[in-house]
């Protein structure tokens, strides 16, 4: 049942303003983060760079929230719980998601439907390809300007069963309600165990994340399953601070670390999401040969990382091809950090 008025500001305190030590967070991960260059905390100009962003894909499988049902909301009072200071505190990314659109609403429709609340651009997976006017799965994303249009349409938004809704006209269905998910930036990071120093080394990459995954969700799932998580921290983009579908978790113990990657794929089970993601180490790219500590490269860092668990070390190209020449390591292939610090094998070969 869909809350009351007087229930709203309660309901937003405790679900999107949990009380967040930031000095303490930023002790603990700056470090870290900078280690794994995965963060770029300056702020980019409006849309700068936006083709990386306007196909992404976002994995929530379209409109399944509440179908054809047009569940009638009452328009709530524009009062603002965040009404000290929340013209200028961010707290969510710029980029949001509205599912269960009308089947019939275009772009335009939408623009119009939303900017009330500020600038923005619609956008839809593979929007620019298709040429379409309409999402064609039941959902888009809002792409606004600035952070605190998300702010007004959130305290605009009706809260139920910890979902936001709000109602949207097309010229065939009045008033339908559709699920608006905004993406609040320190859902991004989670420190299950602060006593633990993170180790880099004991970090593994967790790929096609499904974007309403939070970071502590993610902490939670890996560490009922292989425990030790000490972090867990969901990979987003600079510009929108959105999340791009991949993670990190870091292990206090080798032991968890390596159960973890010798698993390879892990299943993500909370609430409606239900998915096989793979796991790999993290590759660091600034990391010096373990075996000739770059004696044999001059200098240079190690370009490759084997996850075999009978290495798990970084080599030179050198090196590489001296360890795995021996008896049962040949057949071992090498990872090297891709885009989006993405981990891959590569072939090999030496002389």
């Amino acid at each position: 049942m869909l809350r009351s008025e007087g229930n709203r500001s309660h309901y937003f305190q405790h679900r999107y303003n949990p009380p967040v030590d930031n000095a303490a967070m930023g002790a603990i991960l700056g470090p870290y983060l900078a280690k794994l260059k995965v963060r770029d905390l300056e702020g980019k100009p409006f849309f700068a760079g936006l083709d990386e962003h306007l196909n992404d894909d976002d994995g929530s499988g379209g409109g399944g929230f509440i179908g054809t049902n047009q569940l009638q909301l009452n328009s709530p009072a524009r009062s603002s719980p965040h009404s000290n200071g929340s013209e200028t505190t961010e707290r969510f990314s710029r980029k949001v998601f509205v599912g269960g659109l009308p089947p019939d609403i275009d772009e335009e429709e939408i623009t119009t439907s939303f900017n009330q609340y500020g600038d923005l651009i619609v956008d839809w997976p593979h929007k620019a390809e298709s040429k379409s006017y309409f999402p064609p799965k039941g959902y888009a994303f809002l792409l606004f300007q600035e952070e605190r249009g998300v702010q007004k349409l959130i305290e605009t938004c009706v809260p139920d069963d910890d979902k936001l809704y709000i109602t949207v006209s097309s010229p065939t269905i009045k008033n339908k309600a559709v699920q608006i998910r905004p993406w609040r930036l320190a859902d991004a990071d989670f420190v299950l165990d602060a006593s633990m120093p993170l180790d880099p080394r004991k970090t593994v990459f967790v790929g096609g994340v499904p974007r309403p995954l939070k970071a502590y969700e993610l902490a939670m799932i890996m560490d009922r399953l292989y425990g030790g998580v000490c972090y867990a921290g969901i990979d987003t983009d600079p510009e929108l601070k959105y999340p791009k579908g991949a993670g990190r978790v870091a292990f206090s113990n080798q032991q968890s670390y390596i159960a973890a990657i010798s698993a390879r794929f892990v299943q993500l089970q909370h609430g409606d999401i239900d998915k096989r993601v793979e796991v790999k180490p993290y590759v660091l790219d600034d990391q010096m040969c373990d075996e000739c500590h770059g004696q044999r490269c001059g200098g240079k860092f190690a370009p490759f990382f084997c996850a075999n668990v009978t290495c798990l070390q970084y080599y030179c190209e050198q090196c590489w091809g001296l360890i795995h020449s021996r008896e049962g390591r040949e057949y071992h292939k090498p990872l090297v950090k891709e885009g989006a610090d993405r981990p891959r094998a590569v072939p090999f070969r030496w002389c």
